[in-house]
């Protein structure tokens, strides 16, 4: 399943590209339009791709162990102590 989100997200984030990439170049002949396209790519891409992959890889992940504790600044301080030991 995780896999299967992972080409919707790449998918989204070259229709969103693509979509960025069509605004700039019809710019000068269709301004409104190429407005549309380039807005419309940029809410995309900020707006659905990211979330969802934020979503998708951050799934079953304890947010905790990302968190700058105490708890955890003691466990970094003690692996630097044992890498600096065995050099």
């Amino acid at each position: 399943m995780k896999i299967i989100f992972r080409y919707i997200v790449l998918l989204l984030v070259i229709a969103a590209l693509t979509s960025i990439i069509y605004g700039l170049n019809i710019e000068e002949k269709d301004p409104v339009t190429a407005q549309k396209f380039i807005g419309g790519g940029t809410a995309g891409l900020f707006l659905v791709a990211m979330p969802l992959f934020l979503f998708t890889e951050s799934r079953g992940k304890n947010m905790k162990d990302y968190m700058l504790t105490n708890e955890n600044i003691k466990k970094m301080q003690n692996n630097e102590r044992k890498n600096t030991d065995t050099q």
